[in-house]
């Protein structure tokens, strides 16, 4: 249904944008600051789950609403932006609970921290602007009108970025925490990296709240 030229074509587009860090990047990289590997991969799982909702969106009309509409697009950037400022500030609160011993011989974390983790990824996943715009405006570009089944094409197309982002997103979570996991010899450096993880959230909401629909 999709031609291999067009699935190759849209996999060199999306790279070049992916390897641009973005809210979503820089989101996991402050998750896993703040909490570490386990978090942000979670954090890159509900990432990937939020944007493939976009593509979702795309393919049954609501993406171009977005695009097309000043007062729904700002409602969902700075939904999105109010959001990772919550997060950013209950880090940079709690950073001195970060305790080095915890961090050297941390049990299994419960299966409900996880969720709520991965649902954070979705929601700063879906409200991502940079997100929003590529699948708005770019994977329609690489659909077959003549081949029909207009929908199905965009579901399969969104499903190359998705993956990219997973493996990339990941990649940058795990080298974050690894820089934490060296802080973690001390509790006042962990807390440290703890506050710096909260502090790049924070940053990161203001950017997405201040940032114009060229993101």
């Amino acid at each position: 249904m999709v031609s291999t030229d067009r699935f190759l074509a849209f996999a060199a587009m999306s790279l070049l944008v992916i390897v641009i860090p973005g809210p979503s990047v820089l989101f996991v990289i402050g998750r896993a600051l703040a909490h570490g590997r386990r978090t942000a991969v979670a954090t890159a799982l509900g990432n990937v789950f939020g944007s493939y909702l976009l593509v979702v969106a795309v393919a049954v009309g609501i993406g171009s609403l977005v695009e097309r509409s000043v007062t729904v697009y700002l409602t969902v950037k700075l939904a999105g932006a109010a959001y990772l400022v919550f997060l950013g500030v209950q880090a940079f609160r709690h950073r001195k609970e970060l305790k080095a011993s915890a961090i050297r011989t941390r049990p299994t974390g419960p299966a409900r921290g996880d969720l709520r983790t991965v649902l954070d990824g979705v929601l700063v996943g879906f409200t991502n602007p940079k997100g929003v715009v590529f699948f708005a405006a770019v994977l329609p570009q690489f659909v077959d009108h003549s081949a029909g089944h207009v929908p199905l094409q965009m579901l399969l197309l969104g499903l190359v970025p998705i993956s990219i982002s997973l493996v990339t997103d990941t990649v940058w979570g795990l080298t974050a925490s690894a820089a934490r996991a060296w802080f973690a010899g001390s509790d006042r450096r962990l807390s440290l990296i703890g506050g710096a993880g909260g502090c790049t959230m924070i940053g990161l909401g203001v950017t997405v709240a201040v940032t114009g629909r060229a993101d």
